[in-house]
């Protein structure tokens, strides 16, 4: 049985794996912050165009443990993992941010999973 590239679940759990480790979408984006990257994280959450962020961007960001971790979890090596997470962070944040806001409550990680089913459909 061939699964799709990249199969939807598994993207889906790092999703929510990564929010829950890092203090949810908060957290998450307080990280970027940190690391220089508050204007891109904010064309994410805003209304115009999403800046882009690199796979190194990404690594930096999370560390090396992580990223690892989350390529042990997609079955891919590290350096696929830290891409794939580029390439959905920011759709990813944009739709769970639907008014340039971070979503007030506690179950953001079941909004963000809801969110996340329609995202990768």
């Amino acid at each position: 049985g061939g699964t799709p590239a990249g199969g939807g679940a598994d993207i889906l759990a790092v999703a929510q794996q990564l929010l829950s480790q890092n203090g949810g979408l908060e957290g998450l984006l307080k990280k970027f912050e940190a690391n220089g990257l508050g204007g891109v994280v904010n064309s994410w959450l805003g209304e115009g165009q999403s800046l882009p962020i690199t796979p190194q961007q990404v690594q930096q960001v999370l560390g090396n443990e992580q990223v690892a971790a989350i390529a042990r979890q997609l079955g891919v090596d590290p350096q696929k993992a830290s891409t794939q997470l580029a390439e959905m962070l920011p759709g990813l944040v944009d739709k769970l941010t639907p008014n340039g806001k971070l979503p007030q409550g506690g179950d953001l990680l079941a909004q963000g999973a809801d969110l996340l089913k329609g995202f990768l459909k």
